[in-house]
């Protein structure tokens, strides 16, 4: 019997997923709980992969005409209950600001003052589209008004039961659009074009792929005519929704009054659409593209690319780290983001936190490398077996190609991944017995299964969900599978 392989997480992906993905995120040091039930705290270095995220797609929404801007966190009941299907598919999740000041009780303990209790109720936003369309409907007058494209960049909270750092928390980030239209094709190019946009991202930047296409009915966002989304496919075989883009229709017009002026005179209804990701594309990062070492970081978000690490042994010590630094100087020159690891701690402890964190390309120099003016490099996606020798002037011109070369091989890793666990079934029962078997992934199935009754049951035994109808199948087939 052979030995198993030493692994820096415990367990492995296999032993114990959902715990193999916790230790990841502490490895790798990016997020911890946070002491407010059901929120995290996102650490400098998970911090730094959003930020990047947000300052890439920022740029994209600026050259599509969006404008930022920025909406009250706290969001009048009564605007919530203007929509009614709206108000139901968040009224569970809603934290409702009741009083605006505290005072002791008889045991010191702070409670609400009575006294203050607030006449208007609020909830900390779960969503924007209310208190957004009550701006839309003063902001726009005239067709001249249109399109008026918006965006903002925050957090909401939603009161989750069962919690994960990153894929579902009470408190999350991400950006939130929300424009409106003149009619119907305009809103619907809108959901289409920045449904591309994200997917572009994902595939361009994050090597992350799915299934595009449009949700069901049942799982449509609250208010909208349709939703459009991106399902994508984790190590373990469940599904994770990567963003949505939503055709609200004239649904939130009409609640708010957001009307135009038509060029011939008489008034008409705005159709609206909003669209979002979040920081739950982290967790989609760690799940997709993460081994039993830690983090795979794909390097055009990576907040590190390359990291170089002396080789210290006392002796010319600080000449190693002259050319260490040199080498990043020159790396920087390229464009390229690069840290020289000047911890004061043992070659292997920094070798070691750089691969739990995924750093993509890892550079070791010591004494011989400098002698030679060479560089050793090891790629993180394929490990010691990658590991290379070459002169400075080679690596420094070859760097942004070897980093490319492990995004493209990276994204056909998912690629693969994806189409090698995505099984069609012909039948509800085949449906059943494939899951009752206890295989994992995603099930492609005709759509007119969604109308026989008898699917419900199977996926409620199955915690089953659909995904989406992707646009691939020309709306012939439903994607179900279990899902996060």
């Amino acid at each position: 019997m052979s030995k198993q392989a030493k692994t820096a997480i415990t367990p492995t992906r296999e032993e114990n997923f959902p715990e193999w993905y916790q230790q990841v995120i502490k490895a790798a040091d990016m997020a911890e709980n946070a002491p407010t039930r059901g929120c995290m705290t996102v650490k400098p270095y998970g911090w730094a992969v959003w930020e990047n995220m947000v300052n890439i797609f920022d740029g994209w929404l600026k050259d599509y005409g969006v404008q930022n801007c920025s909406f009250p966190m706290l969001i009048p009941v009564s605007f919530l209950s203007k929509e009614a299907e709206h108000v139901d598919g968040f009224a569970k999740e809603c934290a409702v600001v009741t009083h605006h000041r505290l005072e002791a009780d008889e045991n010191g303990a702070l409670v609400p003052a009575p006294a203050a209790e607030l006449e208007e109720k609020y909830v900390v936003r779960p969503t924007s589209e209310t208190i957004i369309g009550d701006a839309m409907s003063r902001w726009i007058q005239s067709y001249r008004d249109l399109p008026l494209k918006l965006n903002q960049w925050c957090s909401v909270l939603r009161w989750e039961m069962r919690t994960r750092i990153f894929l579902r928390t009470g408190e999350f980030f991400w950006h939130e659009g929300h424009n409106a239209f003149k009619d119907h094709e305009e809103a619907k190019g809108d959901c289409l074009h920045v449904l591309d946009l994200y997917e572009k991202f994902f595939t361009e930047y994050l090597a992350v792929d799915g299934f595009k296409g449009v949700k069901t009915p049942e799982e449509r966002f609250p208010g909208a005519n349709e939703t459009y989304c991106i399902e994508t496919m984790m190590q373990d075989g469940k599904g994770l929704q990567a963003c949505t883009t939503h055709d609200l229709g004239t649904t939130f017009s009409k609640t708010f009054n957001i009307k135009y002026q038509i060029q011939e005179g008489g008034e008409e209804l705005c159709h609206t659409t909003s669209w979002a990701f979040t920081t739950r594309m982290i967790g989609a990062l760690i799940m997709m593209h993460g081994d039993d070492d830690g983090m795979v970081m794909p390097p055009r978000i990576a907040p590190q690319q390359i990291v170089v690490l002396p080789v210290l042994k006392g002796e010319g010590d600080a000449d190693i780290l002259a050319y260490c630094s040199d080498l990043a100087a020159k790396l920087k020159a390229k464009g390229l983001r690069a840290k020289v690891d000047e911890r004061e701690m043992r070659t292997p402890d920094k070798m070691w936190d750089a691969i739990k964190k995924g750093i993509p390309l890892r550079v070791e120099v010591g004494g011989r490398e400098m002698e030679e003016g060479v560089v050793t490099h090891v790629r993180r996606d394929l490990g010691r077996e990658s590991k290379t020798t070459q002169s400075l002037e080679s690596f420094i011109e070859g760097a942004q190609g070897i980093l490319d070369a492990i995004h493209e091989d990276m994204l056909a890793r998912v690629r693969r991944f994806r189409d090698e666990n995505t099984h069609e079934a012909a039948s509800i029962e085949e449906l059943g017995a494939f899951f009752a078997a206890g295989k994992t992934g995603f099930v492609r199935m005709p759509v007119a299964v969604l109308d026989d009754p008898a699917l419900e049951a199977v996926m409620k035994e199955h915690s089953l969900t659909t995904r989406n109808m992707p646009f691939a199948d020309e709306g012939r087939s439903v994607l179900i599978a279990k899902a996060y």
